[in-house]
């Protein structure tokens, strides 16, 4: 066959290709494109189009091989990187896509999507501060560029930024002619907004996003993700309808693997699904936990799709497991079959609704049984989870209607602790910059979480109570400034105030115990932050509410044998917390209780609640392996979990 008459065939396959893509068959476009390739291998528009013909195939390998092979052959087509980078992408390679990217020859001209294309990968990459410029760049090509905006805000964000993220958000909003950035962006700004303690249009901002959730169409229901209502007066009617309307859209895809065939035999195999094996606080909390599994009758798999990071707690949990399998860069639906491989019993989730997550894979239900517990306070919404792990304080069963899950209640807290962490001594208080003699009253949440609801409680127990100081986190400098205004509004001196920095969490629980009683936050509780505090011998003071996270702390004192510090009102947490400050006695009494008693409490008794962990899901399995269907499993009262 002459040059001429092979290129002619090519070229007819090719048409063929584009003609099969047009009627979305792609198995046809593949094959033409395959034919095309080898009649005509130096073909750039061809390779791309079978790289976009194997991506809609689902073969995401393939397709990177042969956007690989168009950009080989044009290196300065911003098409070729584009589509190479974008492929790399989906396998969560953002560090490799960035460098695609930036591949680019420095004359070949970038237009507004591919500069906020490059800046995305960046960010995901977890180089924000790189993405910036390219974000601006992009903008000031096309101002209207509604989510550059939102994705500038995100830079911004991650550095800490929050009064900048805020600005980029309702810039993104305000430019969004089609709705969809604007769903996105609301929540992003609601919650940088709360970082900063900027409420001055935190009701109207609340009123828009109860809005846009309660009348989401298919269009923006994909992007309001549900972690935002958490601190926010919701509701729990709320939260489930969006996380039930969000995850059914996120998970439309996903279509169940074939049933599988007769079980493997030997111990329970349980598979945790995880981005936070690492330094964070989902392995501080469950590492002891799996280092006290039975090995005689568990087998431990960690799926980690996050980062290795270095730290000491990283290699600790990852040692903690019989199987560690990193899936970073792997599919949802590889992630999948390598669990249906491996034969996995009881699925658990650890991330939920949260940053990172991977939990929609589980829609493919590679487990017979799946299980979200401890990343996420609150209902995942999904009907692929059985269980939702928590215990008679923060899931009563009277709330089984604010849940898809069932509930599987734990006898204490649902909450597992450390009890090997390190208690080091605590620095003088001079040294942390507190008055010697006062009483320390405390909340080290993150701003996001204050409200001039708690400000205005905060200022009546301070007014009330002149020999006390409030220690706060200062998460950032324009929270700090706005914090300090809201309460000189309310007639407490800067004085009364005590910021302290962010440090590493051994430091911060020696500081903590300086202390007298920590002042918690709702509807989104301290979690980790709360039993750090109790950890120290610090006593918290909550308000429970229906919601999840705003029930975690008062599960936490419960679990503590201090039920009494769960108030029944906001009303009655002013007085309790007056009183506490005026009766030293009663304060250290509950402090010595807290530290003479730490390691019999059940909430740090670690041993005992691998018992009874292990114990709720080995229920969750006999019931599986007896054809029966899951169901509420209330709190064993006999002792066996």
């Amino acid at each position: 066959m002459n040059a001429q008459a092979q290129a002619a065939r090519a070229e007819r396959h090719r048409h063929a290709g584009l003609q099969a893509m047009k009627g979305a068959q792609w198995a046809e476009a593949r094959r033409a494109f395959q034919q095309a390739v080898q009649l005509a291998p130096r073909d750039t528009a061809a390779w791309l189009h079978l790289a976009h013909a194997q991506l809609q195939h689902g073969d995401v390998e393939a397709a990177i091989a042969a956007a690989r092979q168009a950009r080989e052959l044009a290196p300065d087509s911003a098409p070729a990187c584009l589509t190479l980078a974008e492929c790399l992408a989906l396998q969560n390679r953002h560090a490799e896509a960035a460098a695609v990217y930036a591949s680019l020859p420095a004359g070949v001209p970038r237009q507004a999507d591919y500069l906020s294309a490059h800046g995305t990968a960046l960010l995901l990459a977890q180089r924000p501060q790189e993405a910036i410029p390219l974000f601006i760049q992009a903008v000031t090509q096309k101002i209207d560029h509604a989510i550059t905006h939102y994705r500038m805000g995100l830079a911004f964000r991650n550095l800490h930024r929050d009064k900048e993220a805020s600005v980029c958000f309702r810039t993104a909003i305000t430019v969004d002619r089609e709705g969809g950035v604007r769903a996105l962006a609301l929540p992003q700004l609601l919650t940088a907004s709360m970082q900063a303690c900027d409420w001055s249009t935190l009701a109207a901002d609340t009123a828009a996003l109860f809005d846009c959730i309660d009348h989401a169409t298919d269009k923006t229901i994909g992007n309001l993700a549900p972690f935002t209502l958490l601190a926010l007066p919701a509701g729990a009617a709320r939260e489930r309808s969006l996380a039930e309307r969000y995850t059914a859209f996120t998970t439309r895809h996903l279509k169940p693997l074939p049933a599988p065939g007769p079980r493997k035999p030997g111990r329970i195999r349980v598979g945790y699904l995880s981005a936070d094996f690492q330094n964070h606080a989902t392995a501080m909390l469950i590492t002891e936990l799996l280092e006290r599994r039975d090995t005689q009758r568990f087998e431990v798999f960690l799926y980690s799709h996050g980062a290795d990071d270095g730290s000491a707690i990283s290699a600790r949990v990852r040692a903690a497991g019989d199987h560690f399998v990193d899936v970073s860069t792997m599919t949802h639906n590889a992630i999948a079959r390598r669990m249906r491989a491996d034969g996995i019993d009881i699925a658990i989730d650890l991330k939920g609704h949260t940053r990172q997550t991977r939990f929609e894979l589980l829609a493919m239900r590679p487990a017979p049984v799946q299980v979200s517990f401890l990343g996420y306070p609150g209902t995942t919404g999904a009907r692929f989870i059985d269980y939702v792990i928590g215990d008679p304080v923060v899931t009563p069963l009277a709330h089984a209607a604010h849940y898809t899950e069932h509930i599987a209640q734990m006898p204490a807290s649902y909450q597992p602790n450390d009890s090997r962490r390190a208690l080091p001594p605590a620095p003088p208080r001079a040294a942390l910059g507190l008055p010697e003699q006062a009483v320390v009253l405390c909340c080290f949440n993150q701003s996001y979480k204050f409200s001039p609801a708690m400000v205005g409680l905060w200022a009546r127990i301070l007014a009330a109570t002149p020999g006390s100081v409030l220690w706060l986190l200062s998460w950032n400098e324009h929270g700090q400034r706005n914090l300090v205004q809201a309460f000189g509004a309310l007639g407490i001196a800067p004085t009364r105030l005590v910021f302290a920095d962010k440090v590493p969490a051994h430091q911060h629980i020696a500081r903590l115990q300086q202390a007298d009683l920590f002042l918690d936050t709702w509807p989104c509780n301290a979690h980790t932050t709360a039993s750090e505090a109790l950890w120290a011998g610090v006593p918290v003071l909550t308000v429970p509410g229906e919601t999840f996270a705003s029930r975690v702390a008062a599960s936490l004192v419960s679990a503590c044998g201090l039920p009494q510090l769960a108030c029944d009102s906001e009303e009655t947490y002013v007085q309790q917390a007056v009183a506490l400050v005026r009766q030293p006695q009663a304060l250290q009494a509950l402090r010595q209780h807290l530290r003479a008693q730490r390691l019999q409490l059940p909430l740090f008794d670690t041993a005992r609640y691998a018992r009874d962990y292990e114990a709720l899901l080995q229920r969750m399995f006999d019931r599986h392996q007896a054809g029966l269907p899951p169901s509420p499993l209330p709190a064993a009262t006999d002792g066996t979990d």
